[in-house]
């Protein structure tokens, strides 16, 4: 019979034999100089790790059932949209995401149709109507649907520099809807510190800083929290930080006896997507869902090769599907509960990113909270050193977007193929605060090519 211990007969190997062994090989180069780096957020990644090395034990919270893929619908024309969901969802969506343009939308004409049972509706709202949830709730109480609502008024804050109203009117529509509310209805839009070029100990803390300001300010929270969180190219970083992420929420969350995990939804950064050369945006997205997937993300909803210049369109969905379709069902993804779990490497980042964003996490609250923090300009200015650190990598070539500072096509043409407008709009108006602003870092290069095009 096999023996099921294989490598019995094989002599364990210590972490300081593997260290002798390495620095023969290196000749008398230095261990740390040559082989151990710094990540942005002040981690030193090591060349290898060890089990007598790693003394971690983290109880991993991770969903018990697979990730979910979700397509992203902005509702203009209720039977456009209604037709669309349709069509995703038979070519192999699992939830929608519906963002709705204002609370005249119909719930009734949108959901005409639409498979009840073993779907997941997200009902995205860019204004903060108590009257509107309360028809959701309704519809979600007569039809035994499962929907989400995701409301941020800290989120628009962020992103436009003015609340929906004011702070104490949006916390008093909150608080009213999470008396009433039988479905989640309150959203972290975490994304947003990740575009604009915040660190991962950065994202998490401002992220776990938001939920605390949720927390304070609604004390009837007796729902699940939805945490949009946007995946960066650092691979391994990008597992840990999500599983992180879990760890810090539900560390907190307890403080106030809410009793729900939170429910992830990723989507790919924009911040490494590119003009140029944009079939790579697909390799990017692909690796980026990979980690969103392997850190434990409920859901993914991808990022289209040609979102930063085309509109919605069927093709550039259908690709981005098949993507996470691919990852589902033919690499299986979907099939290994926690797949990270033991890996030496991820369970070392996980625990170092969680003390570095709870230390971060505690002097915002020792300053203040968020929103002081937000309105006095101490995060975006840290957001920017953060930004700007990378730009300057990127500049330099030392951070490389391969067909952008890297083997460039010189004869690749964009002009008159942009549908949108793919660099920052700034403009002129009062705001409360200086918004967060999301940014790509090819955009000054591809400005400059796009300006010396020829058509």
């Amino acid at each position: 019979m096999a023996n099921n211990n294989l490598f019995s007969d094989f002599e364990a190997v210590s972490s300081k034999q593997w260290k002798q062994q390495i620095q023969y090989e290196l000749k008398g180069a230095d261990y740390n100089e040559t082989l151990v780096w710094e990540s942005p957020e002040g981690i030193k990644v090591k060349p290898f790790y060890h089990n007598d090395e790693t003394a971690i034990n983290l109880d991993a919270i991770v969903p018990t059932k697979p990730f979910a893929i979700v397509q992203n619908i902005f509702v203009h024309d209720f039977q456009k949209s209604n037709a669309r969901a349709l069509e995703t969802l038979q070519r192999g969506a699992e939830s929608v995401r519906f963002t709705l343009e204002n609370d005249a939308v119909s719930i009734e004409e949108l959901m005409q149709n639409l498979p009840l049972e073993n779907v997941n509706y997200y009902f995205n709202l860019p204004f903060l109507s108590v009257e509107f949830t309360n028809k959701i709730n309704d519809f979600v109480s007569k039809n035994k649907v499962n929907i989400c609502i995701q409301i941020d008024p800290i989120g628009q804050l962020l992103k436009d520099g003015n609340w929906f109203d004011n702070l104490e009117k949006d916390f008093e529509k909150l608080n009213a809807i999470a008396s009433k509310s039988t479905v989640p209805f309150l959203t972290i839009s975490s994304g947003i510190y990740q575009n604009a070029g915040a660190n991962i100990v950065q994202q998490l803390a401002y992220t776990l800083a938001q939920a605390n300001e949720y927390f304070n300010r609604i004390p009837a929270i007796n729902q699940p929290i939805t945490i949009e969180v946007t995946v960066g190219t650092n691979y391994f970083f990008e597992i840990a930080k999500l599983r992180a992420l879990r760890l810090l929420f539900n560390t907190l969350a307890a403080e106030y006896n809410h009793n729900f995990d939170c429910h992830i939804i990723a989507t790919p950064t924009k911040r490494n997507k590119t003009l140029y050369d944009y079939n790579v945006n697909m390799l990017r997205t692909t690796t980026e869902c990979m980690s969103a997937i392997l850190g434990g993300a409920d859901a993914v909803a991808n990022l289209a090769y040609d979102a930063i210049y085309h509109k919605d369109n069927e093709f550039g969905d259908r690709i981005s599907r098949n993507q996470l379709l691919v990852l589902k069902h033919e690499s299986y993804f979907d099939k290994v509960n926690n797949p990270a779990d033991g890996a030496y490497y991820i369970e070392t980042l996980t625990e170092q990113l969680a003390e570095k964003a709870l230390e971060l996490f505690k002097d915002i609250e020792k300053n203040g909270g968020l929103i002081s923090q937000l309105i006095d300009g101490t995060i975006q200015r840290k957001i920017n050193e953060s930004a700007q650190k990378e730009q300057e990598l990127f500049d330099s070539g030392k951070e490389v977007l391969l067909g952008t500072n890297k083997y460039p096509n010189k004869n690749d043409q964009m002009k008159s193929d942009l549908e949108l407008y793919p660099f920052v709009k700034q403009n002129a108006r009062k705001t409360l605060i200086t918004p967060i602003i999301e940014k790509r870092l090819a955009e000054k290069l591809e400005q400059e090519r796009l300006n010396n095009e020829v058509i």
